[in-house]
């Protein structure tokens, strides 16, 4: 080993003095000295501070100076070894031993200046690779949380999605993150006689918006199941409507209660015990008639689900009949209505869709999604295939801002059941 101890060091004093003896000891063991004042080290710009292994500090100056002064190194990355020394005055030296800092103590002769300095490196060298060790353990334990946190997340969602004869339904989902704040459902109700279709999105990312899409999904679903034959209340509900009773022939009612409890019901309930956290959800929810292809839905300040027909007619948006759900209290949520014909698909989906960034910022926007989607095949599985495709070139190698689903739900004509 070298006896040159060849570190840099910077001595703090107040008077930007130090004993002779000191300096000339730390000169012959190879140290590179620089004085500065506490003010010195505080004022000075970002960047041009020297570089600091030891941070050799005067006794006479208070802890809490020299911890500033630290600090200020350690916003530059620079972590140095704290030391304080004292001359005659070594009743100074408590109050920053104390502080965890370590000590230089008369006589200062080259070689104790030398055993003292590198013993005091080598041990805050320890203690920093500890301390790298416990943080590289606490991510290591926080990564796996998270991974669990999404194992259980992805329990929330359904293992398989039903397919009613004569139907497709198909799902993207790509969190941005471990966890996501979107989230989707497919389910059976009403004796199986309706198919719930759910696409939403909880604000934010991260966490809490997995925690919530977990409390809001159940609510949703278990609120819908346990009032999926209630249908008289709907009809009492919907017979005020001269709009909907002149569709009523078109639209049965049946399905439409479990619908309107669903997301009243979770609106109620997130306004009235969560509205502290300001976590909210923008949903779309329909029920389905698979022999019919009639669609109620309620779109709770989501974006617009696209209509895409099978024969080349305009799509039609399915545009927000309520606010976002977990926002108003006591909220007025109106039911919309659709007819999914033989051909179609409906396309739901979440703001990071829309939301796309390219590398020059740009967004993908509902502009560019409706000229992709007609253009794209009809079929639900294609047409998700191809909207993946379009949104990866879109976006290259820009990193992902935000979850996106997509579902589509399609109605195959009777040439393809054929077929299939």
């Amino acid at each position: 080993m070298s006896d040159m101890l060849q570190t840099n060091v910077l001595l703090l004093d107040e008077h930007r003095s130090a004993p002779p003896e000191l300096l000339r000891a730390l000169d012959s063991v190879g140290a590179v000295v620089r004085i500065r004042t506490p003010a010195d080290v505080l004022v000075v710009q970002h960047g041009q501070l020297p570089t600091t292994e030891v941070l050799l500090a005067y006794a006479g100056l208070s802890p809490h100076t020299v911890r500033a002064v630290a600090r200020r190194l350690d916003d530059e990355g620079q972590r140095p070894t704290v030391v304080a020394f004292a001359e005659n005055d070594l009743h100074l030296l408590g109050s920053h031993i104390h502080a965890g800092s370590d000590y230089l103590v008369p006589p200062f002769y080259p070689d104790l200046v030398r055993a003292r300095l590198r013993d005091c490196h080598e041990r805050a060298n320890f203690t920093r690779t500890m301390e790298d060790v416990t943080a590289r353990a606490e991510l290591l334990s926080y990564e796996r949380e998270l991974e669990i946190g999404r194992e259980i997340q992805m329990g929330f969602l359904p293992d398989a999605l039903p397919n009613p004869d004569g139907w497709e339904i198909h799902v993207r989902f790509r969190p941005a993150r471990t966890v996501a704040g979107d989230f989707y459902d497919v389910f059976e109700l009403v004796n199986n006689r309706r198919l719930a279709l759910v696409v939403a999105d909880v604000c934010d990312k991260g966490v809490g918006a997995a925690l919530f899409m977990a409390l809001i999904r159940s609510l949703l679903r278990h609120t819908a199941e346990q009032s999926g034959l209630q249908s008289l209340i709907a009809a009492d509900l919907l017979g005020e409507d001269t709009g909907w009773r002149e569709q009523s022939r078109a639209i049965p009612v049946v399905g439409a209660t479990p619908l309107l409890n669903a997301v009243v019901g979770t609106n109620n309930y997130l306004t009235r015990n969560h509205i502290r956290q300001g976590y909210f959800a923008t949903m779309f929810f329909g029920v389905l008639d698979p022999l019919t292809g009639n669609l109620v839905y309620i779109n709770g300040g989501h974006n617009p689900p696209v209509l895409v027909s099978g024969e080349g007619k305009d799509p039609v948006l399915l545009e927000p009949t309520g606010p976002a759900v977990g926002v108003i209290p006591d909220g007025t949520f109106s039911l919309g209505y659709a007819q999914i014909g033989p051909g179609d698909t409906l396309f739901v989906y979440t703001d990071g869709v829309t939301e796309a960034r390219s590398m020059s910022g740009r967004f993908f926007g509902d502009e560019q999604l409706l000229t992709e989607l007609a253009r794209a095949v009809v079929r639900g599985e294609e047409l998700l295939d191809h909207m993946d495709g379009v949104l990866s070139e879109f976006v290259g190698p820009s990193e992902q801002s935000d979850d996106i689903t997509m579902m589509a739900v399609h109605w195959r004509l009777p040439d393809d059941n054929q077929t299939d």
